[in-house]
């Protein structure tokens, strides 16, 4: 795939930050349609004028909670009934919850991260994923989990859980397809560090890793769903840790992560707001 002009995109969590910017290279690509979805309704409203001044591509939006399954199916089905088939899925709504040590969540953040970092991606894509198979035409899902998802932070277990599940599901859709032979459908997963989005306020320097921007991000994100491969991990130092903790003993693996900063990374954490 070239470009997603002519393509139908939705985009999760596409109210700001990567979400917005992932809505409006879809936009300036051409896509006939991008559905956006999001539950901060006035931020998406906003969002949808903007990306409608763009050009001529037809923009909808739908107030969803991912987290809740049967608002997931309906709005799944609003969209179909609206748009027709959704060839380019980009499950980038996440969430990161609680600040400390594990045994210190709450019930409800353990919860809130796990469904929509993890469970959420799933009863989304077993929405679409047959209309892109059925379709015959050339078809992404991109999702966008992160190296804590193939790296353990402390004091961000159920966050690195939620994401770790990600990674292990979505590369498993990519086999599924695979096997199952249909190779115009093809998955791509996104394992970025910190990204400068203000979700990892305050998170702390890992050695020779610079806090991602997020254009970057999604234009190198971009480039890897459109060619259809199998996964993205980025800066190169997050691929080097992957390599690492694959091979070291697990004392020398703790001592390599602990000494570039990744196990202390999250010890003056605030997230948006400061909370």
């Amino acid at each position: 795939m070239k470009t997603v002009a002519g393509k139908t995109v939705l985009v999760t969590g596409g109210a700001q930050g990567l979400g917005k910017l992932f809505a409006t290279r879809a936009v300036q690509e051409g896509a006939t349609a991008v559905v956006l979805w999001d539950i901060n309704e006035a931020t998406l409203k906003e969002t949808a004028t903007e990306l409608e001044a763009l050009g001529s591509t037809r923009v909808v939006s739908h107030v969803v909670d991912v987290s809740d399954a049967q608002t997931v199916a309906d709005a799944a089905a609003q969209v179909r009934d609206e748009v027709g088939t959704v060839h380019v899925l980009l499950n980038n709504a996440g969430i990161v919850r609680g600040n400390g040590y594990s045994w210190e969540n709450t019930v409800r953040d353990i919860e809130s991260t796990m469904t929509i970092n993890a469970i959420a991606p799933q009863l989304i894509a077993r929405e679409f994923i047959p209309g892109m198979i059925a379709s015959g035409e050339e078809c992404r899902m991109l999702t966008l989990a992160s190296s804590a998802g193939l790296t353990a932070v402390p004091r961000l277990a159920a966050y690195c859980g939620s994401k770790w599940a990600a990674v292990g599901w979505s590369d498993s859709v990519r086999l599924e397809l695979e096997q199952a032979g249909h190779d115009h459908v093809k998955v791509t997963t996104v394992c970025p560090t910190y990204i400068n989005t203000g979700m990892f306020q305050n998170a702390g320097g890992i050695a020779f890793t610079p806090m991602l921007e997020p254009q970057q991000v999604v234009d190198d994100s971009w480039d890897e769903m459109l060619k259809g491969g199998p996964f993205l991990i980025t800066p190169w130092t997050s691929r080097l840790n992957k390599v690492l903790t694959g091979v070291l003993p697990v004392k020398l693996r703790d001592f390599w992560l602990n000494t570039v900063g990744v196990y202390d990374s999250m010890s003056k954490f605030t997230g948006h707001g400061g909370k």
